[in-house]
């Protein structure tokens, strides 16, 4: 069954020629589900899709060459190229694809920001449009099923998540299956290929303590301490989650007054479920005393999604004062 990906909406209006469409997000979000869908209507001899860890098609969309690249388009008004992180110098490439080839749509997939932001940022400036792809959010959800499905399937969003198969599948052994190979598969593939990391076990002890920790306020010394890390070390590290969509970061409002709190920030992860596959507990709600905490993440998450899909650019805080007053959520 399909689930309408509100970003598919969102894509259709806004490719169009002579600028490329980058769409960001985790491995396993509904990425190459998106793709297809809009091509589905696209007549096939239109459309060029390649994968960037295609050898044959790299050559070609690592050449810097014009003729080189206009071969390999030939006459298709589409070029569509998943995880395009793997394709060295991307960005010069397409910027001279653009360029050259003003009457073609480009869309660009990628599962890591870093290497494929640092890639286009400066040869595209001016020359293209960014989504991000986030696990399915409870606008989606609300298509297919009835307010009082929603209110059934609750608790196992709070635990299992959002991931499109995860929605899919009802079996909850499956779902810690699945779950489970999310994180010892794909969850720091990027991280150790394109970023050298030696230390996946710190990494994974991090993210556990992250896990933790959500909602609260972190100390990245007080977490360079437990691992054995500078604090510098700590966050550079969850930098580099940021930047493969498994956790984000609030930062604390302030009017300047001296009894708010605002060094801090609090960490939060993009899906309930991978934070539970990390500590290892799909305990149901009322065996559980992190009920509090998975509530207020996933949240975080649904508001996130919602401003995404809507297009709708605020930047979000947290607000407490010493005397304990606070707020989960600000935006502005």
């Amino acid at each position: 069954m399909y689930i309408p990906q509100k970003q598919l909406e969102n894509l259709k209006q806004m490719i169009i020629p002579g600028k490329v469409m980058v769409i960001y997000g985790a491995r396993r979000v509904g990425k190459t589900t998106l793709l297809n869908k809009f091509l589905e209507d696209k007549k096939f001899s239109d459309v060029l899709f390649v994968n960037g860890d295609d050898i044959a098609a790299r050559q070609y969309l690592e050449s810097q060459s014009i003729n080189k690249l206009k071969d390999f388009v030939g006459g298709h008004r589409y070029l569509v190229i998943d995880e395009a992180q793997y394709v060295k110098h991307i960005g010069l490439n397409l910027k001279l694809i653009v360029d050259h080839i003003p009457e073609i749509q480009v869309i660009a997939t990628g599962s890591s920001s870093f290497d494929l932001a640092k890639d286009i940022g400066e040869p595209l400036t001016g020359r293209k449009m960014v989504l991000q792809m986030l696990p399915l959010s409870q606008m989606e959800l609300s298509q297919i099923e009835k307010r009082h499905e929603t209110e059934a399937n609750l608790e196992s969003r709070i635990i299992y998540g959002s991931y499109p198969e995860i929605v899919m599948i009802a079996d909850n052994k499956r779902r810690q299956d699945y779950l489970k190979e999310i994180v010892s598969s794909y969850l720091f593939k990027d991280i150790l290929m394109f970023e050298g990391i030696q230390h996946s076990d710190k990494l994974l002890r991090l993210l556990q303590l992250l896990a933790f920790q959500i909602g609260k306020e972190i100390s990245l010394m007080e977490i360079g301490k437990q691992l054995g890390m500078s604090k510098n070390t700590v966050e550079r590290y969850i930098d580099l989650l940021e930047k493969v969509f498994v956790v984000f970061r609030r930062g604390g409002f302030s009017r300047n007054l001296r009894k708010e709190i605002t060094k801090n920030q609090r960490c939060f992860f993009y899906d309930n479920g991978i934070r539970n596959a990390l500590i290892n507990n799909f305990n149901p709600i009322n065996l559980r005393n992190d009920i509090g905490e998975l509530w207020e993440n996933y949240i975080q998450c649904e508001r996130l999604k919602y401003h995404e899909y809507l297009r709708q650019y605020t930047r979000s805080y947290f607000w407490r004062t010493y005397d304990k007053k606070k707020l989960i959520w600000l935006k502005s």
